[in-house]
């Protein structure tokens, strides 16, 4: 046989062998355990955390809670762990969800700390634009120098403009002027791309495209970085003429800070509208250029345009000083057509504008119907004829208005001590708590002597506004010896509702006794109120004092939020919306759940509980804010606690609600309404809800118009 034939019969031979013998069971493998569920990490608790520590104002949990056990460990496995919760602002820029990204670069931005630079910067090559431009803004909010590189390479290569204007917008609130050319050239190449042809000069349309917005960004960039030169070489064309007539353009120009700008604010006053105007008009007042006076008063004159711009006009005039102009605003007052915002500002105008010639115009006007007209007449009187004031206060019982007694004793504090001390000491007995603390700090302004003791004695008050009037007065007389009672006030303030009284105090502290401060300051790191916190950084920054940063966190808790409620609010159904009834209508707000859900929480919860009910309007600047939510009416009011700032990209505009503060991190209930674009507020205020209807009751309100209630609409409810 050959090879090959032997190989096959030995073959069979084995296979016959093999299918002959008996065939052993094959085990069947030891049962596995089933793989444990490993819980995924949602979007919601992921924003919950987020909320959480931006409220904090803290990048990490310096406290996170131990991995939750799934799986205990046996003899052949090890212990499995869910994964850790996300308690790390920094490590959730890179998660995979773009929104979580974004949100989280934002939180950062809140919490302000240079630590977040780094990160953010790295932000800026995210593959997702919305995240990119989020990270700039967020740059913008911490306002560390260390960012601009990183701005400056987004504002030059970002193949998206809103990123661009982001990153000018971010440089701009840093602050180097190093950075306007390179900004004003960013602007520079969308004007040239003709992305402002055929905008309507009033159009508040947000957003717009790309271009648009980057050159809107920008302008405010330059303007806010007062880099007149960069701005001019953007927006003007080679004879000085504004390129576009859209209001942003005379936004820019008004706060540019240089009063070159007037001749391209003139060319802008005729713009048909009113935003553009009202803007070039307020850039005239501020530059003092005065050869538009016989332009404004003509405006004044005819009454033709919009009220806004005769508003403005009015006020400008005002501010040159312009005697030329009290005829008409006389006559004005006797108008009864003239009523509202533009009266309001007319006497205004009359009483800065008033001299001797005016005084029987005056004594008139101080028995006048309106509190509002009284109490400006009474300033004016005491600044131009002192005498007859002080006789017409002698003559008159007490205003029974108590915002025309305060004015009283604004006017008493400008007159010598000799002159105002016997009525202010008198004023001293008012029942309307709300005007002393005008009688302290007018009594104050006297220097005379016994009145720091006075004053002294009022830093024990039960009113905290008495006692933080008379620690401001004791400041501004120098007051020896007044230290060591001032750091007991601070100290017996602690039950207060409110910071305000201890806020007051150690700013007055330090500035009478930088040492005696130190300590007292020292322990303000750790009041139990956020905002005392901040007040108390920042006088020890002017003292010189580093790494303040850590000592003040985590915030200590505001309002205290359950965590269904802020989960709820973080993920919302529906825009809520809240319906302010007063007597001259309804405004409807669509409240900006998304954008500041902490600030609309504490809103809706306050407006459930009644706290707006029957509070009056107690602040209107015609064509700027109606501001309410003071149950006080002196602007001193709250809810007895503070909460976080919530500062986001919404622009203000017409009909933006935002959040009142006397400086960061002080909101509680009170709240304004613009009448007008305001941008010199954004990324400074939170903005939480926008009128939708009714912006033409907002425009007729007036002080001590009363908000009957405020209801609320979840999209389920209504309260």
């Amino acid at each position: 046989m050959t090879n090959a034939q032997c190989a096959i019969v030995a073959l069979c031979l084995v296979v016959t062998a093999c299918a002959s013998a008996p065939v052993a069971p094959i085990a069947a493998p030891a049962a596995l355990p089933p793989a444990p569920v490993v819980p995924v990490t949602t979007w919601e608790e992921k924003i919950g955390w987020i909320l959480r520590l931006e409220d904090e104002r803290l990048i990490r949990d310096p406290n996170p809670p131990p991995p939750r056990v799934i799986q205990a460990a046996t003899s052949r496995l090890p212990e499995i762990l869910a994964p850790p919760p996300p308690s790390d602002l920094i490590l959730l820029l890179g998660d995979q969800q773009a929104r979580v990204r974004r949100r989280a670069a934002l939180a950062l931005g809140r919490v302000g700390l240079a630590e977040a630079v780094e990160p953010l910067a790295g932000l800026l090559t995210d593959e997702e634009f919305e995240v990119r431009q989020m990270a700039a803004f967020a740059l913008g909010l911490v306002g560390e120098s260390a960012a601009r590189p990183a701005l400056l390479a987004a504002l030059n290569n970002d193949p998206e403009l809103v990123v661009q204007g982001r990153a000018a917008e971010a440089l701009g609130a840093i602050g180097d002027r190093a950075d306007a050319d390179a900004i004003a050239a960013m602007v520079q190449r969308q004007v040239s791309a003709g992305v402002l042809g055929g905008l309507d000069p009033d159009d508040i349309g947000y957003p717009k495209a790309g271009g648009v917005e980057a050159v809107r960004l920008g302008v405010y960039a330059l303007a806010r970085l007062r880099a007149y030169d960069a701005l001019a070489g953007a927006i003007l064309d080679a004879q000085g003429k504004p390129v576009s007539s859209w209001w942003p353009i005379a936004y820019a120009l008004q706060r540019c800070g240089d009063d070159r700008a007037a001749p391209a604010l003139m060319a802008l006053l005729p713009t048909p509208g009113r935003f553009t105007a009202s803007f070039a008009i307020r850039g005239l007042a501020a530059f003092k250029a005065v050869h538009a006076a016989d332009a404004l008063r003509e405006i004044v004159t005819e009454r033709t345009r919009d009220p806004a711009i005769v508003i403005q006009s009015v006020r400008a005039l005002s501010q040159f000083g312009d005697r030329a102009s009290v005829p008409v605003l006389t006559r004005m007052l006797a108008d009864r057509s003239v009523t509202g915002a533009l009266e309001l500002e007319v006497m205004s105008a009359l009483g800065n504008l008033a001299d001797e010639s005016d005084t029987d115009v005056l004594l008139e006007l101080v028995s006048d119907s309106k509190p509002s007209v009284r109490a400006t007449a009474f300033r004016a009187l005491a600044r131009v004829e002192p005498a007859t004031f002080l006789a017409a206060l002698a003559g008159l019982d007490a205003d029974p208005d108590w915002t025309v007694r305060v004015a009283v004793a604004n006017a008493l504090g400008g007159l010598p001590a000799e002159q105002s001390i016997p009525k202010l000491n008198q004023m001293l007995q008012d029942r309307d708590g709300r005007v002393i603390p005008a009688v302290l700090t007018a009594l104050g302004a006297t220097k005379s002597p016994g009145v720091d003791r006075l004053l002294l004695d009022r830093l024990r008050s039960d009113d905290f506004m008495v006692r933080a009037s008379a620690a401001n007065a004791l400041a501004e007389m120098k007051a020896a010896g007044a230290a060591g009672p001032l750091a007991q006030a601070y100290r017996a303030a602690d039950g207060d509702a409110t910071y305000v009284a201890r806020a007051a105090v150690l700013s007055a502290l330090s500035r009478l006794d930088p040492a005696a401060a130190r300590p007292v300051l020292e322990d303000a790191l750790k009041d139990r109120d956020w905002a005392v916190r901040v007040r108390a950084v920042a006088l020890l920054r002017e003292q010189g004092a580093t790494g303040l940063d850590q000592a003040i966190r985590p915030a200590p808790a505001g309002r205290v939020v359950q965590e269904a409620e802020r989960q709820a609010l973080a993920t919302p159904q529906f825009s809520p919306h809240a319906f302010i009834e007063t007597d001259k209508g309804t405004v409807e707000i669509e409240l900006a759940v998304l954008d500041a859900p902490e600030t609309v929480g504490n809103f809706m919860s306050l407006a459930r509980k009644g706290f707006f009910n029957a509070v009056a309007i107690h602040r209107v600047v015609p064509d700027f804010v109606v501001q309410d939510g003071d149950p006080r009416g002196d602007g001193e009011g709250g809810p007895g606690y503070s909460i976080r700032d919530e500062i986001n990209q919404r622009p203000y505009l017409l009909g933006t609600v935002g959040m009142a503060l006397d400086w960061e991190d002080t909101g509680g209930s009170q709240f304004f309404i613009t009448l007008s674009p305001q941008p010199h507020l954004d990324g400074r205020y939170t903005v939480f809800g926008h009128v939708v209807n009714g912006m033409d009751v907002a425009d007729r309100l007036l002080p001590g118009d009363v908000v009957r209630r405020v209801r609320i609409w979840d999209g389920v409810k209504e309260q």
